[in-house]
């Protein structure tokens, strides 16, 4: 028996539970507020329909409220939004929502006072508002049909101008495929360029021909027994019988060379193989 799929969608009621009491209480602060601000009715359609009136008080909560709505759905939609539009909705959104609680915290202070007007700072804010929205509202519209490339909030930026197949010629996971092992290489080759070469890289220089000279200015080998090598010399000089080329190096089942190359190194200078008479 197969396992059950889970592709439902998730219930959206809770969300108009949550927000049906929380915008009787928004609009009931804008309108008391607006209506302190010298928001009321207007004849918005004199000589044409001149029984129609409308409350001005109605467009903070419309226009505020909704705005703040829009933009934050911009900014937190996974795909389909200009980096620009997503950045503005953002700052908007964050800037609506504050306004909003301003708004409601302005109107219970004056309602708790039972004042009937608003002081003259606050009415200017108010009436500012409307204007505002409206070109926060017409800016994010312009900004998310820019025509700039849509960005996708569930991937990481990519890097411009590398020459790697577009998002139309090939699927994201192909993509992302092909990405990946080449942001690591050119990672890991600025790597090797800060640091150097590291220690498994240098490799003690081949040993030269038996009866030939070693060279000098060669860098001490990093091989664990050719350390132990250097620490059996040293041992055997401060004892006063120092060992020979052959037989610190028969001593590791090595060869003449190897030895006086440690013997070398443990001298901390060249050092010159005898070819004979040991």
């Amino acid at each position: 028996m197969s396992a059950p799929t889970t592709t439902d969608q998730p219930k959206r009621w809770p969300i108009f539970l949550i927000a049906a009491p929380a915008a009787v209480a928004v609009w009931s602060g804008w309108v008391g507020l607006g209506t302190m601000a010298g928001f009321g009715i207007v004849h918005p359609l004199p000589g044409i329909i001149s029984g129609f009136h409308l409350n001005t008080a109605i467009t903070l909560p419309i226009g505020v409220e909704a705005y703040g709505a829009y933009a934050l759905g911009t900014w937190l939609r996974a795909t389909g939004v200009p980096a620009r539009a997503r950045k503005f909705a953002q700052g908007s959104a964050i800037g609506a929502l504050v306004l909003g609680m301003l708004g409601q915290v302005i109107y219970h202070l004056l309602a708790a006072a039972h004042r009937t007007r608003a002081p003259w700072p606050v009415v200017v804010l108010v009436a500012c508002l409307p204007v505002a929205v409206l070109g926060l509202a017409a800016t994010l519209a312009h900004l998310r049909h820019a025509g700039e490339p849509a960005e996708d909030a569930t991937k990481e930026p990519e890097p411009s101008a590398t020459g790697e197949p577009s998002a139309e010629a090939i699927g994201e996971p192909s993509k992302r495929a092909i990405q990946e092992p080449r942001r690591e290489a050119i990672a890991e080759s600025h790597q090797r360029a800060i640091e150097g070469p590291s220690a498994e890289a240098i490799t003690e220089p081949p040993e030269p021909p038996r009866g030939e000279p070693r060279q000098s200015g060669t860098r001490p080998s990093k091989d664990p027994e050719a350390e132990r090598a250097r620490r059996a010399y040293r041992k055997s000089v401060s004892e006063g019988h120092p060992l020979s080329d052959r037989a610190l190096g028969e001593m590791f089942g090595r060869s003449r060379t190897w030895g006086g190359n440690r013997i070398s190194e443990a001298d901390g200078g060249p050092r010159l193989a005898k070819v004979a008479g040991e």
